[in-house]
């Protein structure tokens, strides 16, 4: 690379979807050893670390000159009842520190849609207007391809942030995670979060700062939406509409990190459940006191509570997330040299 390309600023931006960031940091908070969330700061940092190789150029020129977040909302009135304002405004100023402009679209009751479009027509005006180098997607949507290629046709180089892993809960249940491959196979540079951060592909301290620091959650994304009906993230257990003669209502009594307890509407003792085991809401934003439905099921202790679903006031369940479609990693347009 000639002399003028090694001093060429190379100008980033960032583009998330929120649901699915939220969605990666919960599990790296309650199912993964670390037990901590992802640092936005950390993850800006490794952003121009791994830019900056690709790019060829030194780190210091490597630079975010912009950066979006995009997630629903629940009405102030409903932040207020559910106690959620307080973790709201924690990580609106994790976002403003960090210089993230948050756009946050109407979301009741569980449902919103749109975000994954926002996020397509922002990137798409802010790469005309500034002219981005390297416009990096913390995304998992294979919705987002079309994107990917209006922004090669401007010019850009395009990097992916994506994880994917599979899982077992306590209770057996298979979990998993995965990007879209035709997303993957379609970006200049392809990342794979979960071999950086499983093999340390990096220094120790730069994968430690991809992690807020403590192995506590100081802030909290719980804005209350569910995630877009987007092929990625998925988990196996369906929501069941019929609900079935052996569920059971109940009220939650406990909280703790990653689990609880319900006291059922009617029975002798109290139900364990994992977070995992929540359908239609996130962990983090269900509170003590609240109404649920489970079915009774077992693990090495005894019964226990699966497929918990959040009530509303009127003891009906919130509208669950849609079930996205996985697709099967492509073996080419994916780089995954570290």
């Amino acid at each position: 690379m000639d002399a003028k390309n090694d001093s060429k600023l190379i100008r980033i931006g960032i583009f998330y979807d929120g649901n699915y960031f939220y969605h990666v940091s919960n599990y790296y908070y309650h199912g993964h050893p670390r037990r901590s969330r992802i640092s936005v700061p950390g993850l800006h940092s490794l952003i121009r670390t791994m830019v900056a190789e690709r790019e060829h150029v030194n780190e210091n020129l490597c630079r975010i000159v912009d950066s979006h977040y995009f997630r629903g909302r629940l009405t102030a009135a409903e932040a207020n009842l559910r106690h959620l304002l307080f973790s709201e405004r924690n990580f609106d100023d994790v976002l403003t520190r960090e210089g993230v402009v948050a756009h946050f679209l109407p979301v009741s009751h569980g449902s919103e849609k749109g975000a994954n479009i926002s996020l397509a027509l922002e990137a798409y005006e802010q790469m005309v207007h500034i002219g981005f180098d390297v416009v990096v997607l913390v995304a998992c949507d294979g919705d987002y391809v079309p994107l990917v290629r209006k922004l090669n046709s401007l010019g850009a180089r395009v990097m992916v942030i994506g994880w994917e892993y599979a899982y077992e809960d306590d209770n057996g249940g298979r979990r998993q995670t995965m990007t879209s491959g035709r997303l993957m196979a379609e970006a200049t540079y392809g990342i794979w979060m979960q071999d950086i951060i499983e093999k340390q592909l990096y220094p120790q301290d730069k994968i430690d700062a991809l992690f807020v620091s403590g192995g506590s959650s100081s802030y909290s994304s719980s804005e209350g939406a569910e995630p877009e009906e987007d092929e990625g993230y998925e988990e196996e257990e369906d929501y069941d509409e019929s609900f079935p003669a052996e569920r059971r209502r109940g009220t939650v009594v406990q909280l703790k990190s990653g689990y609880g307890f319900i006291t059922p509407d009617k029975g002798d003792h109290d139900f364990f459940f994992l977070w995992e085991d929540l359908q239609n809401c996130e962990f983090d934003d269900l509170r003590i006191g609240e109404k649920v439905e489970f079915e009774v099921g077992t693990n090495d202790r005894g019964e226990c509570a699966r497929k918990v679903l959040w009530l509303d006031p009127d003891g009906i369940p919130y509208a669950p997330p849609a079930a996205p479609e996985n697709e099967e990693k492509q073996d080419g347009g994916n780089d995954q040299s570290f």
